[in-house]
Formats: C-alpha cells, sequence, structure tokens
C-alpha cells in the first residue's frame, strides 16, 4: 500500500511546529516573547530550582511533593524557553508601519471587510503567535487572512468557511501611522 506524504510547509507559512520554519511577527510580538523568555530565565526558573535544591536535601524524594511538582514545573519552563528560544531565532520581524503599499492587505494590515449578511467584520493580520480572536487579531495563515491577501478596498474576495463559501468585500485597509 502507498503511503500519501504530507507536503512540506512552505517556508514563512508559521505551520504549528518550531523546525526550522520562519515566523512573521510584528516587533511588538517579538518584543513580549522576549520579555517572557527573560522572565524565565532570571525570575521564574531560579525560583524553582532553589524550591527543588531544598526539597531535595529534605530526604526522600518518592514520596517529596515539593520536589517532584519542582522537577514537573522545571522541565515545563525549559521547553517553553527551548520554543521560546527558536521562535525568536527563526522570526523575521514585520514592522506593519513600514509597509509601502498600503492599499493592498499584508501583513500587519486592518482590514474591515462585509460579509453576506451585510455584518461588518475588523481584524488585524498577524502572526501564528500574536494572534488573538477575542481582540480582534487573527493569524497570518488563517482561512480569512489568507482570502484577504493581496485585496484591495471594494474587492470581493472568495472565504471557505465550515459552512461552506462566502463571499466576503474588504470594506477598509488601514496600517499604523509611520514613525
Amino acid at each position: 500500500m502507498l503511503k500519501a506524504r504530507m507536503p512540506a510547509a512552505p517556508k514563512g507559512a508559521g505551520g504549528g511546529g518550531t523546525g526550522s520554519l520562519t515566523y512573521y511577527i510584528t516587533p511588538a510580538g517579538v518584543a513580549a516573547m522576549r520579555t517572557e523568555l527573560n522572565a524565565l530565565l532570571r525570575d521564574e526558573r531560579p525560583k524553582i530550582v532553589e524550591i527543588v535544591s531544598w526539597a531535595a536535601g529534605n530526604g526522600d524524594r518518592s514520596e517529596n511533593g515539593d520536589y517532584q511538582y519542582g522537577k514537573r514545573r522545571l522541565r515545563e519552563i525549559d521547553r517553553r524557553i527551548r520554543f521560546l528560544t527558536k521562535r525568536i531565532d527563526n522570526a523575521i520581524i514585520v514592522d506593519p508601519a513600514a509597509q509601502a503599499q498600503r492599499d493592498r492587505v499584508f501583513f500587519g494590515a486592518t482590514v474591515t471587510y462585509a460579509t453576506e449578511a451585510d455584518e461588518e467584520r475588523t481584524v488585524t493580520i498577524l502572526g501564528v503567535d500574536e494572534a488573538d480572536m477575542a481582540a480582534g487579531q487573527v493569524s497570518l495563515v488563517s482561512p480569512v487572512a489568507r482570502a484577504l491577501m493581496r485585496a484591495r478596498v471594494g474587492d470581493e474576495v472568495r472565504l471557505m468557511t465550515p459552512r461552506g463559501e462566502e463571499m466576503i468585500e474588504v470594506v477598509a485597509i488601514s496600517y499604523p501611522p509611520l514613525p
């Protein structure tokens, strides 16, 4: 039996793994990641190491809750540190304010679009690690962002949803002001 192989995600796709892919991110997004990384390295990890060291000195580690929890928490912190380090190393920092073509939708754009039900929605297209749908921020690889990419005001684009195909119209495009 032949096994189908999934094609590799294109460079910059920002998929789920942390391999050698590159990830688009805003300066604010990478700053937040660096802040979290520094907090883990300088504050949280040393505190947990101290607790584990103290707990290890108390004797029987098999029944020592502080030791077991501390070691588990240390593994979680180390895993997050590795993830953040790889993401930052592979990140392509894109400042949306520096976008030259402001009449088209690209990374960092804030786009207002109208649905077939005449509902207007506004989304900002950001990197996979910055997206927060509750705040109107969608990932660059989300269906709505992929549909809107390179569109201009007045363009109608096809959005594939779980309910099927839907046409949406770009109403407005904006970018952060130039510094």
